[in-house]
């Protein structure tokens, strides 16, 4: 495998021709780089105006390799043929450098230049680019490769030193100013024309080149646009000191990691390219494994294009239940400087939240919180002066109990965990956990496998009134900004909370019929109509006995009879119209019939569960576990007030006189588990203290109505 290194852009704020001067006192050999032993001149030519200098070098280098390496290859030192073509007119130095030890058997090249800066024509330039190919090397390529990687990138800096350590003697020596090259000059251009004589190979020492030697600080040229339009890659290079002041410090190799994949971008992507800050997440996400990190950006860019996330930040309004109810907020920065987030996950509903504005929006609604993260990084990021490329997060759980491990719940938030950790890595730089009960080992165990392991390693768990004191959270906040509730001086204004009331849940289909963009194709809940005459049933197919199937519904409008039934036959789908929306001209296919109108209760089909009757605004749960492999049927249908008990209640006789009951609404979720997998999860719930109950009544199928009168 070619290994490739590209630099970024390193700039001396000294001018091209000082910068020469100290780039040739390196020559014939330079007591700062012991690797490089030597050099001898075989080539050279000056043109007769002066303004074109062309030195052609045998370098002699001592690569630090094992003994035993050396007297394999039979070679003690390395030799490199380096071409060095210096214009004066043009004020541009080109650096060529390949391998002549072993060029057969290992390819490297290098090649470097110096300019002026496109900017500032008192500053120089430099940039550096070599690859390095090993076809065979007495079957030590790998250790040979290892090697060399090493000692190039240790050489990028020690020859960026070498430059400056020259061009501070220039200076100590009162040489500030050196004459740019002018034609007509009588003799050529003598006074730099001596010192180019001596000449310096930039990469003196192939792949350890302090060739990349030439840099200094830069000023930064707008590269902190969020996202820069693609354009020439001439024209939109990284520099230096922006890479280590606004995205941190990177190895040699990480800076050039970070520039291949932004050139591939240029010349591939179509649109913006993605900020240097986001798709260095990427990298770091991947361990700067290129082609790991470009297949889940693209991945990533796709899905925000598809799903305009770019635009979240201008579009999203979250709706006011969300606002009121969704106790989380952003609150001033920790001691790092990383924008902090606040979330009291135990004062949240998350079921009513669900059930009041659906998956989809509470989704939408973290990515804007994402996306808002980040652009208070970048904002901290100018505020401090130092790269903030990540933000903290603060979660309260007090308050946190059974309701929010809520099976549908839970399984909405490993969605979205799934979907940041796709589209936001290390975007998180620290979690901080407090008062967790005992039941937070419960969630942590279904919650944990789905985060990036990364992201596991910044987590700070504390139980209790353990966040106190040394140790604590105020290792990492600034007491001044320490909420309130959490014993601090900070009045802290996020909201706190609460149940969402059940008259805001959603009672039409205003999920199903709203212009939001659907962040992810499939549902947790679904809702249906039910008829009189005409009741809804969904099927699950079982192939194992001692499946588990278990349900949650609640019930919109007026009062339905639940019922579970087995079948050996398939049931074949009916679908059933609403009387009132056919002569509008509408149909409603919320409403679905499997048991055939010809089926014999106790023939074709038996009943599994007792009837069980449902009123309005009542939220069920229940479980069954199966005895025969088949086809069992959930059934939802219209109650009758008169039907299956000699009591009439006076809310149905007020219901049947309005008229207001001629059909029902659920909505509802149910789940298909394996046996072992339910048992597990109850058996986690039981290691809990408080927790016994709800094990013991959802264990049987003659306790699931039990377990629903409970949540009620």
């Amino acid at each position: 495998m070619v290994q490739k290194y590209q630099s970024p852009v390193r700039v001396y704020k000294y001018p091209f021709e000082l910068v020469m001067a100290a780039y040739e006192k390196r020559f014939p050999t330079c007591p700062l780089i012991p690797v490089f032993i030597g050099s001898d001149i075989t080539y050279e030519h000056k043109s007769d105006d002066g303004s074109l200098h062309v030195v052609e070098r045998s370098c002699k280098l001592n690569v630090d390799a094992p003994r035993l390496l050396k007297k394999i290859a039979g070679v003690e030192y390395v030799y490199f043929i380096q071409k060095n073509t210096l214009n004066w007119k043009d004020r541009t130095l080109l650096i060529d450098a390949r391998n002549e030890t072993f060029s057969t058997r290992v390819l490297v090249n290098e090649t470097c230049s110096y300019s002026v800066h496109p900017d500032n024509e008192e500053w120089t330039c430099f940039e550096q680019t070599a690859s390095l190919d090993i076809k065979s090397f007495f079957g030590f390529e790998s250790t040979v490769e290892k090697i060399a990687m090493k000692q190039y990138t240790a050489n990028i800096k020690r020859g960026k030193e070498v430059i400056e350590f020259y061009l501070n003697e220039l200076i100590s020596q009162g040489i500030t100013h050196i004459p740019q090259w002018t034609p007509g000059a009588t003799g050529g251009y003598q006074h730099v024309s001596r010192m180019a004589t001596s000449g310096h190979p930039c990469s003196t020492e192939a792949p350890t080149t302090e060739s990349e030697a030439s840099c200094a600080p830069l000023q930064l040229r707008g590269e902190m646009a969020g996202h820069s339009t693609a354009t020439e890659p001439d024209g939109d290079k990284l520099e230096a000191e922006y890479i280590e002041r606004y995205l941190g410090h990177l190895t040699p190799m990480q800076e050039s990691i970070l520039i291949h994949l932004r050139q591939w971008l240029q010349e591939t992507h179509k649109g913006k390219i993605p900020k240097d800050e986001h798709i260095l997440r990427f990298l770091r996400a991947r361990d700067f494994n290129m082609e790991k990190a470009r297949e889940m950006l693209c991945q990533s860019l796709s899905w925000r294009k598809q799903y305009q996330v770019d635009y979240i930040l201008q579009t999203w309004r979250p709706p006011p239940i969300l606002e009121e109810y969704y106790a989380g907020g952003w609150h001033y920065h920790d001691r790092d400087g990383r924008p902090l987030y606040i979330l009291r996950l135990g004062q949240i509903d998350t079921k009513g939240l669900l059930k009041a504005v659906g998956e989809e929006a509470i989704l939408r609604h973290v990515l804007s919180i994402n996306e808002e993260g980040q652009r208070r990084c970048e904002e901290n990021t100018h505020l401090f002066s130092t790269p903030i490329r990540s933000w903290t997060c603060l979660i309260d759980l007090e308050g946190l109990n059974m309701r929010h491990l809520w099976r549908p719940g839970v399984k909405a938030l490993l969605r979205i965990i799934e979907v940041v950790e796709a589209n936001y890595p290390e975007t998180l730089g620290r979690l901080l956990i407090v008062r967790a009960p005992r039941v937070f080992p419960v969630l942590w165990t279904l919650v944990s496998p789905f985060i990036n392991e990364n992201s596991r390693r910044k987590f700070l768990i504390y139980s209790g009134n353990n966040y106190q004191g040394p140790g604590g959270i105020s290792d990492y906040l600034d007491k001044e900004v320490i909420p309130d509730f959490l014993g601090g001086e900070c009045m802290c204004n996020i909201p706190e909370g609460g149940l969402v009331p059940k008259s805001l849940y959603q009672s039409d289909d205003d999920a199903e019929m709203s212009d939001h963009i659907r962040l992810w194709t499939e549902t947790i809940y679904h809702s249906a109509f039910v008829y009189k005459g005409a009741p809804h049933e969904i099927t699950a197919e079982i192939l194992e006995v001692e499946s588990v199937i278990t349900w949650d519904f609640d019930v919109l409008r007026s009062d339905v009879v639940f019922s579970l039934y087995h079948s050996k036959r398939a049931p074949e789908v009916h679908q059933q119209k609403d009387p009132a929306t056919v002569t509008a001209g509408t149909s409603n296919s919320n409403n679905v019939q499997l048991i055939d109108k010809s089926w014999v209760l106790g023939v074709d089909y038996r009943r599994v569960e007792a009837p069980l009757v449902c009123r309005e605004g009542e939220s069920i749960q229940g479980s069954h576990v199966t005895r025969w492999p088949g086809f069992y049927i959930l059934q939802w249908k219209m109650h009758s007030p008169s039907s299956g008990t000699s009591m009439v209640r006076v809310d149905d006789v007020l219901a049947s006189l309005q008229g207001s009951s001629h059909k029902c609404k659920v909505m509802y979720y149910f789940e298909v588990l394996a046996s072992e997998d339910f048992r597990g999860s109850m058996s986690s719930l039981e290691s809990c203290s408080g927790f016994s109950q709800l094990s013991g009544v959802t264990n049987s199928s003659n306790k699931s109505h039990s377990s629903s009168m409970i949540s009620r």
